[in-house]
């Protein structure tokens, strides 16, 4: 089982440099544009962020819930085969992108951070993430499921592989309203 334990520790690396990749390519944007919608009922760049942040915090919360109840249960399959990839989500045809109203932004313009806040929170979370998975056996994780009712039943590896490929699918938004909002 070694594999899965590297490719956790791949996901959370992933999850660490696609963050700070954005935030690099992105370093120094004005507080005016970071908080700019491109219309009216569009987010922006800052809104994009915290949303990710803010359905991260959520999913996080929920897992700890979620393996402090079922456990047991992944222990009793612990020896089952799992896997450990999935598609990207965000990409499938029908996938519903038109919910993050659930994961509301904590910020925006009438309460807006700067980008390194910004930054300095999507770090943190990023690492309570990484010290929920880094203490879990691989082989619990694998078998432990939820379902969720856009992508069906995934185990806790995949659903850490599913909110990587959020922060993606909003950095790209991020890298979009950049292009298009920056001034030089």
């Amino acid at each position: 089982m070694k594999m899965q334990k590297k490719i956790i520790t791949d996901y959370l690396d992933l999850l660490d440099s696609q963050r700070e990749a954005i935030f690099g390519e992105i370093k120094g944007v004005e507080t005016s544009i970071l908080w700019q919608r491109p219309a009216e009922k569009e987010w922006s760049i800052g809104e994009n962020l915290d949303h990710g942040r803010v359905l991260l915090r959520s999913f996080r919360r929920l897992l700890k819930i979620f393996w402090s109840i079922f456990v047991p249960y992944a222990r009793l399959k612990r020896c089952r085969h799992y896997e450990v990839y999935i598609d990207d989500v965000y990409e499938r045809s029908g996938f519903p992108l038109n919910v993050g109203w659930i994961w509301p932004p904590k910020y925006n313009a009438e309460n807006p951070v700067s980008l390194d806040s910004l930054n300095e929170l999507y770090i943190n979370e990023h690492l309570v993430i990484r010290k929920f998975y880094k203490n879990k056996q691989e082989e619990l994780l694998g078998n432990l499921n939820i379902y969720d009712p856009a992508i069906g039943w995934i185990n806790l590896i995949q659903a850490l592989r599913v909110g990587i490929y959020h922060d993606e699918h909003h950095f790209r938004q991020v890298r979009k309203l950049y292009t298009e909002l920056k001034v030089d």
